[in-house]
């Protein structure tokens, strides 16, 4: 365990030094700027402004508990850090209002955080009797119990096959619809005993919970969490400065392929083919600065079993325009 781990409360930051490694050079100059778009419990933010005496960061979490505990947990760093409650969409809005629009480092820790996922009442984990109700933000009204309870059955399908890359979409979703005339499905038990009947015996004898791809679907379509991404990646690259670099670590095939078809994009020239000389305009303004999407080693997968499905993708601003 390092010192920026937390075992009491599971929480232990994914990829730590790849992400400090990553992050450092476009930090060493004066007064950098870097920006948390996932906050969490703050260990990423922590592990920064320790490795950077003269860093400014900038957190952003919809979640009032996760703002709470990495307040508390980075009051040593208060005067370097601004702390802000909004969804990592808003990013430009945010260092807009703060009067920093331009910043040297963004770091994306997708997904559920831990707390989100050990405390039961918050309904997103399978493992436990509770509320259906998955918010990341717990004033916004939609529920997994309203999409369960209240989307149509080709709805539910559809939410089912894109966000949990479910093969048997259409069967739970039927059968979904079918019990919830009898009575409403209203906790993490009662959809979780449904997915299983619904999903044939011989698939349920591997890959883990059954319900772990509806669990995931649900999640994804109650916090927008794609829908987020989508509109935040693009947003963070537009902020950074020259050098600045973004850091995205996704734990899922959607997240981590929304995010190479972002940077890929802005990483190509898209000069018209059969030019003799490249045109200024359509060189590229970022480079990848990683291989693909990196993993965790075994040793971190053994120690932190929660990153074992963490996928690392970095880039850099090269240009400017």
């Amino acid at each position: 365990m390092s010192e920026f781990s937390e075992p009491s409360s599971g929480h232990v930051p994914v990829m730590l030094d790849r992400v400090l490694d990553l992050l450092a050079p476009a930090l060493s100059g004066p007064d950098p700027v870097v920006v948390d778009a996932n906050l969490g419990l703050g260990g990423h933010a922590q592990a920064l402004l320790a490795a950077h005496p003269s860093l400014h960061l900038v957190g952003i979490d919809r979640d009032p508990t996760a703002i709470e505990r990495s307040t508390a947990r980075l009051a040593p760093y208060a005067g370097r850090t601004t702390i802000v409650r909004a969804v990592s969409d808003e990013l430009t809005d945010v260092l807009d209002h703060i009067g920093r629009p331009r910043v040297n480092g963004v770091l994306f820790d997708l997904g559920v955080s831990s707390p989100q996922l050990d405390e039961a009442e918050r309904g997103f984990a399978y493992s436990y009797d509770a509320p259906l109700d998955m918010r990341m933000d717990p004033d916004q009204e939609l529920t997994a119990e309203l999409v369960v309870n209240t989307y149509s059955a080709a709805e539910l399908t559809r939410i089912l096959r894109d966000y949990g890359e479910e093969r048997f979409a259409a069967r739970v979703a039927s059968l979904i619809v079918k019990e919830r005339s009898k009575q409403p499905i209203a906790s993490t038990k009662q959809l979780a005993d449904l997915v299983r009947s619904a999903i044939p015996a011989a698939t349920r004898r591997t890959g883990g919970n059954p319900a772990k791809r509806t669990f995931q679907a649900l999640r994804i379509e109650v916090n927008e969490e794609l829908t987020a991404l989508e509109r935040a990646l693009p947003a963070a690259l537009d902020a950074l400065a020259l050098g600045g670099r973004v850091v995205v670590l996704a734990y899922h095939s959607l997240e981590d392929r929304l995010t190479k078809q972002v940077l890929v994009a802005r990483t190509r020239d898209t000069s018209p083919p059969g030019l003799p000389v490249p045109l200024e305009a359509h060189q590229p303004r970022f480079r990848l600065l990683t291989r693909g999407a990196e993993l965790p080693d075994e040793d971190e997968v053994a120690r932190n079993p929660r990153a074992a499905s963490a996928r690392l993708r970095a880039a850099e601003r090269i240009r400017e325009g």
